[in-house]
């Protein structure tokens, strides 16, 4: 469990945004519009994407991937590719999630705001927003709460109800989500994590798994269909219970954790 989760009630609406750092400065832009090479592709399907980049794991000093030891998928995270090779952008990173632990009001006041540009962005353009909060992180936004207008809500999905929300997770069990938030488990094929492929699999989860080429990945896997999953980063409109393929980038082409597939399950789930 990550510091902050069970966050106090904050009021998005009277936050002054611009009088509130001691130690660090405020974005302008916390969601990172479109600038994703998957992303972009999502808008030939009519989808406009904002997604918030975090550091990852504990590299800020907090803990935003609570599963990344036991899936040992720090080694193939995609945090420094494309634009994250920069240490600007890394400086960046690490100075946003500062700000989600530390100034939380001002923080969650900034991405309503965010969130609600992203709306009016697409709307100007005939496309749909989505929003993935968990670009390089597995917060469960679903347990944090703010207030706006004097309204309290329980999440950010739920001030934002017709817009579609959406991350990848490595936690199987999150449950009771909100109906605008779609969740899809990442696999790693480490055996202390089977057990979570497991529940994520029994709960009827989309599953994302990263194969080491195109050429190798199946037709099936973990006894279910496999599906492509480069051609966009729009999950939601896929269907559960299915294998969202994905094939290594970057340094991941090198992973040997476990995270990176090269053929079929190594271990049975049946015996975990």
């Amino acid at each position: 469990m990550y510091r902050g989760v069970t966050a106090p009630i904050i009021d998005t609406s009277t936050t002054n945004l611009d009088k509130v750092y001691i130690m660090f400065t405020m974005p302008k832009h916390l969601l990172s519009v479109d600038t994703n090479a998957k992303t972009v592709k999502g808008q030939k399907y009519g989808y406009m994407t904002g997604i918030l980049y975090l550091a990852p794991a504990a590299i800020s000093g907090y803990n935003v991937c609570a599963m990344s030891t036991i899936a040992q998928c720090e080694q193939a995270c995609l945090y420094t590719a494309g634009h994250g090779a920069f240490n600007s952008v890394q400086s960046a990173r690490i100075n946003k999630t500062k700000l989600f632990f530390e100034q939380r009001e001002a923080f969650m006041a900034r991405l309503v705001k965010n969130v609600i540009a992203l709306v009016k962005r697409a709307a100007k353009n005939d496309l749909t927003p989505l929003v993935r909060l968990n670009g390089t992180s597995d917060i469960k936004w679903e347990n944090t709460p703010l207030t706006h207008n004097g309204i309290d809500y329980d999440n950010i999905m739920a001030l934002f109800p017709n817009v579609t929300f959406y991350d990848y997770t490595k936690i199987a069990n999150r449950v009771n989500l909100p109906a605008n938030y779609d969740l899809t488990f990442s696999y790693s094929g480490v055996l202390k994590y089977q057990k979570y492929v497991k529940t994520a699999k029994t709960n009827g989860m989309r599953i994302a798994v990263v194969f080491r080429s195109i050429a190798i990945i199946p037709k099936k896997f973990l006894g279910l269909d496999c599906i492509g999953g480069d051609n966009s980063d729009v999950r939601h409109s896929e269907p559960k219970n299915v294998v969202v393929a994905l094939y290594a980038k970057g340094k991941a082409k090198k992973d040997m954790t476990g995270f990176v597939v090269d053929a079929k399950p190594v271990f049975s789930l049946a015996a975990v």
